[in-house]
């Protein structure tokens, strides 16, 4: 008896290493299947999708940008007015190692005059002295909040800003006189890779 329960016991041990082995085999495979899956999709759908370059009026100042920067940069893919008669510039305003500041303007020398200027791009490091965000709270691309602030004209009108935080940043996007749907267009293309 006590040697039929030593090979029970072996047989037990024999079929409890063969399931684990083709679970793991399995689950193998299922990885597989996702990676491939994922692989698909972003052949159909171009790798632009996964790491696409943002708005080719960035071109120029990107390589500053990276070397000073050390937030993440994200710059949006679509900016409003660009594709017309009148070519739009990115002009470095300010960049350090916790900051930028990206005029958009309709000449290479604008010095954000309101004849020349289209808005802003602008990112920060988060501190305990960064003021809360206000506006007017609706959500983007992710699932992430962010903060609208229409213009206001007198003399000149204002930009209206679209302001989110996200993984330690603040990022700010503004557009002279701009709308709500082309600000949230503009920070969605810049919050998806």
């Amino acid at each position: 008896m006590i040697l039929g329960l030593k090979n029970i016991s072996a047989v037990c041990a024999l079929v409890l290493l063969i399931s684990a082995n083709s679970f793991e085999d399995s689950v193998a495979i299922e990885n597989q299947g996702i990676v491939n899956h994922y692989s698909h999709l972003i052949t159909l759908h171009g790798a632009s999708t996964v790491n696409s370059q943002p708005h080719k009026v960035f071109r120029s100042i990107l390589p500053k940008l990276k070397q000073k920067s050390q937030i993440r940069i994200l710059l949006p893919k679509f900016i409003p007015e660009s594709d017309g008669d009148n070519p739009v510039y990115a002009i470095i305003e300010t960049v350090t190692a916790n900051k930028y500041e990206i005029l958009l303007g309709f000449s290479p020398d604008c010095n954000g005059g309101n004849a020349c200027r289209l808005g802003i791009v602008a990112a920060e490091a988060v501190t305990r002295k960064t003021p809360r965000l206000s506006g007017k709270p609706l959500s983007l691309a992710k699932g992430i909040s962010g903060y609208f602030v229409d213009f206001s004209c007198g003399a000149n009108c204002s930009d209206a800003t679209l302001t989110w935080r996200q993984k330690g940043v603040q990022y700010t996007i503004g557009l002279k006189a701009g709308d709500r749907t082309s600000l949230v267009k503009m920070a969605n293309s810049a919050i998806n890779p």
